[in-house]
């Protein structure tokens, strides 16, 4: 068994499409419009597989998102080595995005950051 895909509702469907593709090379299809509900979404596809559906509807509860909150909490992205997490996390920085933590070895041993990316979502960057 696998996990197909994550999905997520956004309030900018582009500017999130935008974020994953240009941070973390997903790949967009054309997307999907449903003209009856006014049902909006793009899959993204990354390199190894792994798929994150965007999707917005007109009505939509955007309750504030905390950290440290029930349900799912974050999504991590493997990058490879601990350079690209430093290089990743730096780029995030300096383009305005939050990083909450990072990078650093953690005590469980895993090198990570972690963000919050768009839409106030966290984000966890790790080898």
């Amino acid at each position: 068994m696998k996990i197909d895909h994550v999905a997520m509702y956004v309030n900018d469907l582009n500017l999130s499409r935008e974020f994953f593709i240009k941070y973390f090379g997903a790949k967009s299809n054309a997307g999907y419009h449903n003209t009856k509900t006014n049902f909006k979404s793009f899959f993204l596809s990354f390199d190894n597989g792994a798929r994150i559906e965007l999707m917005m509807r007109p009505e939509m509860d955007d309750k504030e998102k905390t950290i440290a909150r029930t349900g799912y909490i974050h999504i991590a992205f493997s990058v490879g080595s601990k350079e690209k997490v430093d290089e990743l996390t730096e780029q995030l920085r300096k383009d305005g995005f939050e990083v909450l933590s990072g990078p650093r070895k953690t005590g469980d041993g895993y090198y990570e950051s972690a963000i919050v990316g768009i839409e106030g979502n966290m984000i966890e960057i790790m080898i």
